[in-house]
């Protein structure tokens, strides 16, 4: 996956269901943190703060993830990100998820620039499509 951000992370006792495997409501908090550590990245600090500074919200407008293999506690994840598409008003972000060098989930993610002001869709604003473009992949 060509510039690709990669996030680690560990599956915690925690993360797991009573068979040790990860429990599937959690890897939705994997991807959004792995989402966010990546806008961290590449608006240079906090994402939430950058993003609330660029006069918008973030809500997801679309979220899927196909497991394709158990993950169970103790794992470390491998997880890339990178930016699928970016739109008018959205971005959808890729996620890949691996163990060991095996493919364990894929998600996307599409988020939504929603102004902060009105809650109506907004235009990407530049500093976020600039700081984006360099991984935009289609």
């Amino acid at each position: 996956m060509n510039n690709s951000f990669v996030v680690y992370r560990r599956v915690r006792f925690g993360d797991c269901d009573p068979g040790g495997v990860l429990y599937t409501p959690r890897i939705g908090y994997f991807v959004v943190e792995a989402v966010l550590d990546f806008l961290a990245d590449r608006l240079g600090g906090p994402a939430e703060r950058r993003i609330l500074d660029l006069g918008i919200y973030p809500p997801a407008r679309a979220f899927s993830v196909e497991f394709l293999k158990p993950m169970a506690w103790d794992d470390e994840l491998e997880i890339h990100v990178s930016v699928k598409q970016m739109r008018t008003h959205a971005i959808c972000f890729s996620v890949l998820g691996s163990v060991a060098g095996e493919r364990t989930f894929t998600a996307e993610l599409t988020q939504v620039c929603v102004s902060a002001e009105t809650r109506r869709p907004v235009t990407i604003p530049e500093p976020l499509r600039l700081a984006l473009s360099e991984d935009e992949s289609s």
